[in-house]
């Protein structure tokens, strides 16, 4: 009798440690946005200013190889669908002026059966930019802000993925001070977002 327990109980570990590996529970495995993206990370330059000065804010977006994104621009009307939407919060503390400023370093390609002409393309890492004023009614104190949208999509060689959302909130800083002067370039977008 226990000759056959112990038998038993070895063909059962030998086909237990025949079967494949399957994940725990819960566990999931890599999408394409793990594989392609390395990070996405967003600041203010400076973190911090005054009532009435203007900042910028920087998202980048860093691929692994073999991976490409787009600007939130292109060209060519016919590849207006490979594009990145961004899209910023609505005025307080701290007001978007100006456009989005699409990275400068890309490279261009044709596609002879969508008929487009130098579709742009980004790869490795690429900062978008936009000018933002901190409001000359916002108090003094930390100000978190939170992108409404920010939609990727990403491409390799053979194939274009679903686009993501992709959360991205960023810290601030107003600084004490009376409010200085907004810059001539902006007085009037920032006028108008107090009213």
């Amino acid at each position: 009798m226990p000759r056959v327990r112990i038998f038993t109980a070895v063909v059962f570990a030998l086909i237990l440690a025949l079967l494949p590996v399957q994940p725990a529970a819960g566990v999931q495995k890599m999408g394409w946005y793990e594989k392609a993206v390395k990070k996405v990370e967003a600041k203010f330059d400076p973190a911090e200013a005054k009532p009435g000065q203007t900042v910028t804010f920087k998202l980048t977006v860093e691929l692994n190889d073999g991976y490409h994104t787009y600007p939130t621009v292109q060209p060519d009307k016919s590849a207006e669908s490979f594009v990145n939407v961004l899209k910023f919060p609505a005025p307080a503390s701290l007001i978007f002026v100006g456009s989005t400023i699409d990275p400068k370093d890309y490279d261009t390609k044709d596609d002879d059966l969508l008929k487009i002409k130098n579709m742009r393309i980004l790869s490795g890492s690429s900062t978008f930019t936009r000018k933002v004023v901190v409001s000359p009614k916002a108090i003094a104190g930390p100000v978190d802000v939170k992108v409404e949208e920010f939609r990727l999509q990403v491409c390799d060689a053979k194939n274009c993925f679903p686009a993501k959302k992709v959360p991205v909130a960023v810290a601030f800083k107003v600084l004490e001070g009376p409010a200085v002067p907004v810059e001539k370039e902006f007085a009037e977008e920032v006028m108008k977002a107090l009213k």
